[in-house]
């Protein structure tokens, strides 16, 4: 198969990785939205990670990958740290303010951050359709949050707009060295580094604010520990496999499960404008995923006739 080839099929799968994850984060962002109201975001950095900390060491075992975690890039490592735990509570600080539906729009500001980043950093050649795709779906976002009037103050200029778009600035920098570190670096070493830097540093940030962990909310902390572990699978996979301009755009299917759980947990629905964005968000993603397939389906035919 030659290399064009190879890249569609490797980024068809690394979508649908890039889908479930979006499924799985939403899930736990519902989880943060609600724990917000009583604990402070650092806090929530350090139980994101020490609840996933053990579904993380047994999924290395059962993988029986303790071998491949040697000769490590601990720079990129630390960086991704750092990172995870300044994203993850900026993002707590405004999702606690905002709907999730909201925080999403904002954050939607990543896939356009990453494919900018993946063409000097990652050498990656970025087609043209992909750069028209990310462009209307950041058209979407924009329509979704309507930034006029009152709703400029609501969204982007508000202490929580601007925490959520710190956070999406944080998460893309992370997503391109977690591909440059793909390279070279195991996916057990990178989802163990990032849940370890996460329990360690967020809790030593936390340590003078911390509030006790009441039982009423073991539930939710161990929704917290899965949807998350599943989600830092599944996007560690579709980055692995995939052009990060080809997956970053697949991120805005997190809007319609924003809406979703925006509506069965908190009884909100978006106005007419969120639902119009939310329409061009999921279309230019299906033309990507169509222009994946097609490409992939003629360098097949090609090969076998």
């Amino acid at each position: 198969m030659n290399p064009t080839a190879l890249h569609a099929h490797g980024n068809l799968r690394s979508i649908v990785n890039m889908m479930l994850a979006m499924l799985f984060f939403s899930l736990m962002d519902a989880v943060l939205k609600t724990l917000s109201a009583h604990y402070p975001p650092l806090q929530m950095a350090c139980l994101r990670g020490l609840t996933a900390l053990p579904l993380v060491l047994a999924w290395i075992q059962w993988r029986r990958g303790w071998g491949r975690l040697k000769n490590l890039r601990w720079s990129l490592h630390i960086l991704r740290g750092v990172l995870g735990i300044t994203m993850l509570s900026l993002f707590t600080r405004g999702v606690s303010k905002l709907p999730l539906s909201a925080t999403y729009t904002i954050f939607f500001i990543s896939p356009l951050l990453i494919t900018a980043l993946a063409v000097p950093i990652l050498k990656e050649r970025v087609p043209r359709a992909h750069w028209w795709a990310i462009g209307v779906g950041f058209v979407g976002v924009v329509v979704a949050i309507r930034p006029s009037g009152h709703d400029l103050q609501a969204g982007f200029a508000s202490t929580a707009g601007m925490a959520v778009m710190g956070a999406a600035l944080c998460y893309a920098v992370a997503a391109v060295a977690g591909r440059l570190l793909s390279r070279s670096d195991s996916a057990e070493s990178m989802i163990l580094t990032m849940m370890v830097f996460m329990s360690m540093g967020g809790g030593l940030l936390a340590w003078t604010g911390w509030k006790p962990v009441s039982l009423d909310h073991a539930g939710l902390l161990l929704a917290l520990a899965v949807t998350g572990f599943l989600g830092q699978l599944t996007i560690n996979e579709a980055f692995r496999s995939g052009q990060a301009s080809a997956v970053a755009p697949f991120e805005y299917t997190a809007l319609a499960w924003g809406l979703g759980l925006d509506w069965l947990i908190w009884q909100t629905l978006p106005g007419a404008h969120t639902w119009l964005g939310a329409a061009i968000i999921v279309g230019s993603g299906l033309y990507l995923v169509r222009r994946e397939k097609r490409i992939s389906e003629v360098h097949a035919n090609a090969e076998h006739p």
